[in-house]
């Protein structure tokens, strides 16, 4: 299956975290959306966020070694063209955007964004993995 999924992350602690080339960020307490594509396997590639032993390649691969971290949900949405940029300006509206996070191959300001909480997203058109 090929398309975009959403991940929900939630963060229990505050934190300060080296993430590649971006260098120190630090991440507060809370909850998170990160938003990226898979244009071969959605599935394979949620499979590897949800590895803990993995080769850290991606922006997110860094957050999501962290032990304050869980991912709570996963939601995606199939579709034959990269539609990630387009729900990452969405969900900017209602969230902060941690500046250039899994984003160095667009011109998004971010692909992941702290929220207040999951209810402030209508994710209607997206499916819960389960």
């Amino acid at each position: 299956m090929k398309g975009a999924y959403i991940l929900v992350i939630k963060i229990n602690n505050n934190i300060k975290k080296k993430i590649g080339s971006l260098g120190y960020i630090c991440f507060e307490k809370g909850t998170y959306i990160y938003i990226g594509s898979a244009m071969n396997s959605i599935e394979k590639r949620v499979g590897r966020h949800l590895r803990k032993k993995k080769k850290k390649f991606w922006h997110i691969d860094y957050l999501l070694d962290d032990k304050s971290m869980k991912i709570e949900k996963i939601f995606y949405k199939e579709s034959k063209r990269k539609e990630e940029c387009e729900i990452a300006k969405k969900i900017s509206l209602i969230g902060s955007g941690i500046k250039n996070f899994g984003c160095s191959d667009c011109k998004c300001e971010s692909h992941l964004y702290k929220i207040k909480n999951l209810k402030s997203i209508k994710i209607k058109e997206l499916n819960e993995f389960n």
